[in-house]
């Protein structure tokens, strides 16, 4: 067996309620299918999950996202806890084992059980600790809640915490926004992202925008948003590691880091995505046809097209350019058989000479300025030809 750095991913499809801004392949009101679609997952976790666990030893990081997957009742967490780490066996391998919680569907007997079976880090996406602005964007909880949920799962052992945050919000101010990020930093956890709010298609949210019904913030409330942000969180010594995402030293999260830094990880579960020896795989989306096709003995993905050689530059590009890292000359010539500079020379000079791309050498990597406008930048990097 070939040690090898990868991860796992693990989707729970199933939410209390669609948040409006959420599109996301989660559905609510779906909880009959609960039952059947763990024992599903469990189900390709020990056939899938088995076959690179013997090829490739113990993952780094498992994560276990959606939906919510706290909205589980606990005897299925727990059966699914069981089947993870009957395969992965994560506390032996010291894995950075995640799993995304919505405060208001965890108790301290939930949380307790999660750490016992192996989980180390939790993310709760508390989004505001604002009642007002989580009623206003579909959330279940409140943000007392949020508060008792991080206390609650400390004593249960967790120290590697972290709290999403949005702005951008519909009738949020900078005032509002401020509150929340000191709640935030009074909680102490070991890890904040931060979102603006985008208006996907097919979301509640764009539905309003389309009839005249959504008030949001303009463009310099946001701005003094993001500003306050970026500069509040590094202030109170949250190192900002990647676009949206600030950690205390060396709780960077692993598992979103490997995306990033093209690591191989594997996908279960319904809608899930894979990226496995180059190739990227999507599974089923709907859940009742995974739950058919796990219960046929069939496999429950399809490998995506093959990128051109100009896709898969952009991509590589586009995925180390959101880390404060950047992109390494080193792994872009081990990768694609060139340099960096045949391909991206004129790029990285314009947007040097912009303020937006800072060249050590060694790596090329946004600055603060190409951080805030990384979609003009991104641009930069699209190539209109194979290479």
């Amino acid at each position: 067996m070939k040690q090898k750095q990868w991860g796992v991913y693990v989707h729970i499809p199933f939410c209390r309620q669609k948040c409006f801004y959420c599109d996301f392949p989660s559905f609510a009101g779906r909880e009959r299918y609960m039952e059947e679609y763990v024992r599903a997952l469990c189900q390709e976790i020990a056939v899938r999950g088995s076959s690179y666990a013997r090829r490739w030893g113990n993952p780094a990081t498992i994560y276990i996202g959606g939906g919510t997957p706290s909205a589980l009742p606990a005897a299925l967490m727990e059966q699914l806890l069981l089947a993870i780490g009957t395969v992965f066996r994560p506390a032996d391998a010291q894995a950075e084992f995640t799993v995304e919680c919505n405060p208001g569907t965890v108790d301290a007997a939930y949380l307790a059980m999660m750490r016992i079976h192996g989980a180390n880090r939790l993310s709760f996406g508390v989004q505001s600790f604002d009642d007002g602005l989580l009623r206003r964007i579909g959330r279940i909880h409140d943000g007392q809640q949020a508060v008792q949920a991080v206390t609650m799962a400390k004593a249960a052992g967790f120290s590697n915490i972290s709290i999403d945050l949005m702005y951008g919000l519909p009738g949020q101010t900078l005032a509002q926004l401020k509150a929340s990020v000191g709640q935030a930093l009074a909680l102490e956890p070991a890890h904040i992202s931060i979102y603006g709010l985008q208006l996907e298609e097919g979301t509640a949210f764009a539905r309003m925008q389309e009839m005249g019904k959504l008030e949001l913030p303009d463009d310099e409330a946001v701005e003094e948003m993001y500003d306050y942000m970026t500069e509040a969180l590094p202030a109170k010594g949250y190192e900002r590691y990647e676009i949206s995402n600030f950690a205390r030293d060396g709780l960077a999260s692993r598992h979103n880091l490997s995306y990033w830094q093209d690591v191989p990880y594997l996908g279960l579960g319904a809608a899930a995505h894979s990226y496995l020896e180059g190739q990227r795989w999507e599974a089923v989306a709907g859940i009742p046809d995974y739950i058919a096709l796990i219960q046929a003995g069939r496999r429950p993905c399809e490998p995506e097209e093959p990128a051109t050689r100009a896709i898969a530059m952009e991509e590589f590009a586009f995925l180390a350019l959101r880390t404060a890292a950047g992109i390494s000359r080193q792994q872009f010539q081990q990768k694609f058989g060139c340099s960096l500079d045949s391909v991206y020379q004129k790029a990285v000079q314009r947007l040097s000479a912009k303020g937006f791309l800072i060249d050590d050498g060694d790596a090329v990597r946004l600055t603060k300025l190409g951080m805030k406008y990384g979609n003009w930048a991104f641009e930069e990097f699209l190539l209109t030809e194979e290479e």
